[in-house]
C-alpha cells in the first residue's frame, strides 16, 4: 500500500535553532497516526509544517504521491486537501453551529451544504443543535462542533493538534474514541499530536515517541509499550522503571534475581538497563511460594486498584498492581514473583539519543 502521507529525512528550523532533525516516518491511507512527546520536542512545528505554515530546512514531505515541501517545493496550504482542528477549537463566535460547519464549504450549493452539515451534526450526535452559538455549548459539544466542520470538506488529510488538552480526563478518553471512529467512518486519514499517551492508545494505529526534535520509534502502540527502542520511549510510554543488572552467561542478574528470557540467547556478557512495568511485577502472600521479598513504600489509589511502589533490597525500586478491596500498608513487607513476557533490555544506563 502506498503512503498518503511520507516524511523523508524532513529537518525544520525556526530562525536559527534547529527544532526537527532528520525525521522520518510514513502513514497508510486510512490510517490514524500520533506523535507523542513532551512540550518543546517539536511535534506541533512538524505538524504545521505538514500543513504548509512552515518550510522544511531539507528533505521532503509528500502527500498522496506528490512532493509538497522541499528545499525546492512549497506548495500553498490551501492545496493541500488538509484539514485542521486546534486545540482551542477556533469556532466563530457570531456564526451558528451551522454556519460554523459550513463555513469551509460556502463555495457549494446551498442544498449540499445543508444535506452536509445535517449528515455530520448526526454523526457527532448533536442534531437539532444547528440554530445554536458556540457560547451555547458545553466544552465537549464545542470540540464536536470544530470536528465537523473540519470534516465538513472532506479533507483527504486531517491534522489534529492537541484537540481534547481542554477537557477533562474522563471525556477525552471518551471523545478520542469517538473521533477515531467517526475519521474511520468518513474513511479520512489522520495525524494527531498530543502528549497524553491515553490519546494515542485510544485513538492510533501508529504512533511515535519524539524527544528534542528527532523521532524515536515509529510503530503501533502495542509495539511501543512492550517492545521500545529506546530508553526514553520506555520511560514515556506507560508507567514502569528501568533497573540495573548485569548479563552474564545468558542470564540476567538483578536486583530481582537470576531471569531467563530468550531474547538474551545472544547477548554477550555487560552491565544492562532493564524495563519493568507493573503487570511483570505480581504481589504473593508471604506464606505462599515466591522469587523474593519487597516493602511497600508507597501506593497510589485507581479506583479497582492500588498501584504499589516496592523498595528492594538493594533500594531500587518497581512498581506492582493489587485490589483495592485488600490495601497493603506502607511498612508492609510482601512476597513477589516476577513474570516477563515482553524482556527489554537496553546496552547502557545512560539515555542517549540516537545518531
Amino acid at each position: 500500500m502506498k503512503p498518503l502521507v511520507e516524511l523523508d529525512s524532513v529537518s525544520i528550523e525556526l530562525g536559527k535553532e534547529r527544532i526537527v532533525e532528520q525525521l522520518s516516518f510514513s502513514l497508510n491511507e486510512g490510517d490514524i497516526g500520533c506523535l507523542l512527546g513532551p512540550s518543546g520536542c517539536g511535534k506541533t512545528t512538524l505538524l504545521r509544517t505538514i500543513a504548509g505554515f512552515s518550510e522544511v530546512a531539507s528533505g521532503a514531505i509528500r502527500l498522496y504521491g506528490e512532493e509538497v515541501a522541499s528545499v525546492k517545493t512549497q506548495i500553498p496550504t490551501e492545496q493541500r486537501q488538509i484539514g485542521m482542528m486546534f486545540q482551542d477549537f477556533a469556532l466563530f463566535p457570531h456564526l451558528t453551529v451551522e454556519e460554523n460547519i459550513a463555513f469551509g464549504i460556502n463555495t457549494w450549493s446551498k442544498t449540499d451544504q445543508k444535506q452536509r452539515v445535517q449528515q455530520l451534526l448526526q454523526r457527532v450526535d448533536l442534531a437539532g443543535y444547528q440554530h445554536r452559538y458556540p457560547h451555547e455549548l458545553s466544552g465537549g459539544q464545542q470540540q464536536r462542533i470544530a470536528l465537523a466542520r473540519a470534516l465538513a470538506p472532506k479533507p483527504k488529510l486531517m491534522l489534529l493538534d492537541e484537540p481534547f488538552s481542554s477537557l477533562d480526563a474522563e471525556l477525552r478518553e471518551l471523545l478520542a474514541q469517538d473521533v477515531r471512529n467517526l475519521l474511520k467512518e468518513e474513511g479520512i486519514t489522520a495525524l494527531l499530536v498530543t502528549h497524553d499517551q491515553q490519546e494515542a492508545f485510544a485513538m492510533a494505529d501508529k504512533a511515535g515517541v519524539m524527544y528534542a526534535g528527532q523521532l524515536l520509534q515509529w510503530n503501533t502502540p502495542y509495539e511501543l509499550y512492550h517492545q521500545p527502542e529506546h530508553e526514553l520511549v520506555a520511560d514515556f510510554i506507560g508507567r514502569g522503571v528501568l533497573l540495573n543488572g548485569q548479563i552474564q552467561s545468558h542470564q540476567l542478574h538483578s536486583a530481582l534475581g537470576v531471569i531467563d528470557h530468550e531474547v538474551l540467547c545472544d547477548q554477550d556478557d555487560h552491565d544492562v538497563t532493564f524495563l519493568v512495568r507493573p503487570d511483570d511485577v505480581l504481589i504473593v502472600p508471604t506464606d505462599q511460594p515466591h522469587r523474593l521479598q519487597a516493602q511497600v513504600v508507597g501506593r497510589g489509589f485507581r479506583g479497582s486498584h492500588y498501584l504499589y511502589t516496592l523498595a528492594l533490597d538493594n533500594h531500587e525500586h518497581v512498581l506492582a498492581v493489587g485490589p483495592s478491596h485488600q490495601p497493603l500498608s506502607a511498612g508492609q513487607m510482601v512476597g513477589i514473583n516476577v513474570d516477563f513476557d515482553h524482556l527489554v533490555v537496553f546496552d547502557s544506563n545512560i539515555c542517549q539519543l540516537p545518531d
